[in-house]
């Protein structure tokens, strides 16, 4: 397959086929002697997780394993994790699986010899000028998903198990060293994770193009991210062996975490209270708010999201693409209301509270405020 290669953008990018290969050298090039493997509880019991541990005895690592990574990894996961890290004396880690276990894995790195609380860096401000960059220990990441992006972001979001809402924390240091981002690895996805993931990397790349910051460089990596997501994600639903698809696809979520630079928006700000209280998958989650989104946001991006649909291919202008958006995700199998993920109205004013203080909603175009949220949450439900 002619799709590989050498990327420096915005990490280094070690790209194609079989190129989980090059672990070892991967560890030795950022500078890690002693690594620590960071994976999921699910992924810790399957085959993918021992052959990446073989090649890492294989260079002469070891082979040390934490997997108490939960789908939302939490404050209580990050300090588990702390905890193996400095009894093993790791100096490095190696981040396997999807958003989950990398966002973790990148958080354990980051906070291993911080001496303040991780709530201290949350990505408001300048916050992240509090950590001490020197400490931070280098990191490799390997997804084997293609969604969240997390092998080229410099953030990470955890939960915070006393006050039940999600937090991203930030620093630049955060950014992996090196990516491995082979998409072999994404073969086996069962296809619900296929589809979440699928639809969180088309709602980065949305949010980021729709954003109205400035930014050239990201918009047009959101562009040409929605296309290959519209392209390719139910190629691989449809044949989950396509390697040529699952490539792209992995190219799209490296492109919508690069993208949302330029911001996210309300589809992002209302999902993270949703997955913090319910636990629902953030991809999904994701997926069935964007049509209510979309509307609300219409009247300042109609023009923009035509000029997208056309791109596309997508006739109707901003009709066409709503009705895209809509069409796809019922072909993909994505619920159509959140109650339909076990949401439900009694806590529609908790969420709101929570979405309106989300980081994320500082992108949306239309400004947020308690009545715009409420309502999208009751349109969602």
């Amino acid at each position: 397959m002619s799709l590989r290669g050498d990327w420096s953008y915005p990490t280094t990018i070690r790209f194609g086929a079989g190129r989980i290969q090059e672990l070892g050298d991967a560890c030795i090039s950022a500078g890690i002697s002693n690594p620590l493997l960071v994976t999921d509880r699910i992924l810790a019991d399957l085959s993918i997780t021992e052959r990446l541990l073989g090649l890492l005895a294989k260079a002469g690592f070891g082979k040390s394993l934490f997997a108490e990574v939960d789908p939302n990894p939490s404050d209580i996961n990050l300090e588990a994790g702390i905890f193996t890290f400095k009894e093993g004396d790791h100096d490095g880690i190696v981040a396997l699986g999807g958003g989950s276990a990398i966002d973790l894995g990148k958080l354990i790195a980051f906070m291993s010899n911080q001496t303040r609380p991780v709530w201290d860096f949350e990505d408001l401000g300048d916050n992240w000028r509090r950590a001490d960059p020197t400490v931070i220990a280098p990191i490799v990441a390997v997804p084997t998903t293609a969604g969240t992006g997390s092998e080229v972001g410099r953030a990470g979001v955890i939960f915070n198990s006393k006050d039940r809402v999600k937090t991203i924390i930030f620093h630049p240091k955060v950014l992996p060293s090196i990516a491995i981002c082979d998409p072999e690895l994404t073969v086996g996805m069962p296809p619900s994770i296929t589809i979440g993931t699928g639809m969180d990397a088309f709602a980065h790349c949305l949010e980021a193009f729709s954003s109205p910051f400035y930014h050239p460089m990201s918009h047009g990596i959101a562009l040409e991210g929605m296309r290959l997501v519209s392209e390719h994600l139910p190629r691989v639903v449809q044949d989950a062996n396509n390697i040529e698809s699952r490539a792209h696809m992995m190219s799209a979520a490296a492109m919508g975490a690069v993208a949302f630079q330029k911001g996210l928006g309300a589809v992002h700000a209302i999902s993270h209270p949703v997955g913090a209280i319910y636990n629902t998958h953030h991809g999904t989650t994701n997926a069935v708010v964007m049509p209510a989104v979309l509307a609300l946001n219409r009247q300042v991006i109609e023009g923009k999201i035509s000029k997208a649909a056309a791109y596309l291919e997508i006739k109707g202008g901003f009709d066409g693409f709503y009705d895209f958006v809509v069409e796809f995700r019922q072909a993909l199998g994505v619920p159509n209301r959140l109650r339909e993920m076990g949401v439900k109205r009694d806590e529609v004013e908790r969420m709101t509270q929570m979405a309106l203080i989300d980081p994320s909603g500082l992108g949306n175009p239309v400004p947020l405020n308690y009545n715009n949220v409420m309502d999208l949450y009751e349109a969602c439900i």
